[in-house]
């Protein structure tokens, strides 16, 4: 620790298609949707985070809202630079005459190219990190489980997020095989849209497809408790007048099924590509399961019933990616594997 090491403020940020998390001091201190709200003309920011989503598709023309990352990765730079300094602005943090040097560990997806890894770094480096060290998000997902990454035992984590889903299987402090693919909890809202569009002719927006996944979405029609119908408001395609319908979730579970088969099938893809040894171990240990995507109804007991092997699900997946950013933050020097 130096002299100055009081000004130096150490982040970890879990920058998510769909959610930022930052955690500071062990604490999660921001947990925001990843959306800005900017005025047209000026380009000046209105709102972030959950703001900004109460204006999401309902602005007029001098109002944007941007959604700064897609399938994991930052598709604006701009929009993702500013979003990052107004989040980390949100950190309560005791005031100073000299500004803090801000050391960071973001989360990123295995299979992002070098190009999109240097894309969050400049983005960190902009909104005024000095330190930034890059973490894969099943790796992080694992620490964050409390999965010892460093032992020779093959674990095997499935990291369902809003952009991607990370399919991967850890050993020895690294990632031996990973399968990133971009069908996750957006499509997911995707398919309902379609689906809403197409079997009961009515359009509905990104916000009031997310809210049917949550209510009455589901993996499969056999499942244990299943919710209530849930009323979806939105505008009649032939007449153009707002109406009501019923939706339950068996009809929702049929729309996310082409989904969800991706899923299953990237999976087997990535056991398959697993070494003998760590296969022995995942038959033991099972697959670990993080991210919002896997709080979907019924989710574990349909890839149990596929690939046969035990499915848990982490105490706090929508969390556990944030959490394992921050552990390796407390080991910003110790832990190999982070990417300078």
């Amino acid at each position: 620790m130096g002299l100055f090491s009081f000004l130096t403020q150490e982040v970890a940020i879990d920058l998510g298609t769909a959610n930022t998390v930052i955690i500071y001091n062990d604490k999660v201190v921001v947990d925001e949707p990843s959306i800005i709200a900017l005025e047209r003309n000026t380009g000046k920011i209105i709102a972030v985070g959950k703001k900004a989503m109460m204006m999401h598709g309902k602005t007029h023309e001098n109002i944007k809202t941007i959604r700064p990352l897609r399938d994991g990765v930052i598709a604006d730079f701009q929009s993702a630079e500013f979003m990052i300094r107004e989040l980390i602005k949100m950190i309560n943090v005791p005031r100073s005459i000299f500004p803090p040097q801000l050391k960071m560990v973001i989360c990123i997806p295995s299979g992002i190219t070098e190009v999109e890894e240097r894309a969050v770094k400049d983005s960190a480096e902009q909104a005024g990190a000095k330190e930034v060290k890059l973490i894969h998000e099943p790796m992080a997902a694992a620490i964050g489980i409390g999965i010892d990454v460093m032992e020779p035992t093959g674990n095997m984590i499935i990291d369902i997020g809003g952009g991607t889903s990370e399919i991967a299987v850890i050993a020895l402090g690294g990632i031996v095989n990973n399968k990133s693919i971009r069908t996750a909890g957006d499509d997911f809202n995707m398919d309902i849209v379609d689906y809403m569009r197409r079997q009961h002719n009515i359009s509905i927006g990104e916000r009031t497809a997310e809210n049917i996944k949550i209510e009455v979405g589901a993996a499969m029609v056999d499942i244990e408790n299943p919710p209530e119908d849930y009323a979806v408001h939105g505008r009649d395609m032939l007449t153009g007048i707002p109406k009501e319908i019923m939706v339950n979730y068996a009809e929702i579970a049929q729309c996310l099924d082409k989904s969800i088969s991706k899923i299953e099938t990237a999976v087997l893809h990535g056991l398959e590509m697993t070494p003998p040894e760590l296969s022995a171990d995942i038959f033991r240990t099972g697959i670990y399961l993080a991210g919002g995507g896997s709080m979907l109804r019924g989710l574990d007991r349909r890839l149990h019933l596929k690939t046969k092997l035990p499915i848990h699900v982490a105490e706090d997946p929508l969390r556990a990616v944030a959490r394992g950013t921050g552990i390796a933050l407390k080991n910003f020097d110790k832990f190999t594997f982070l990417i300078k």
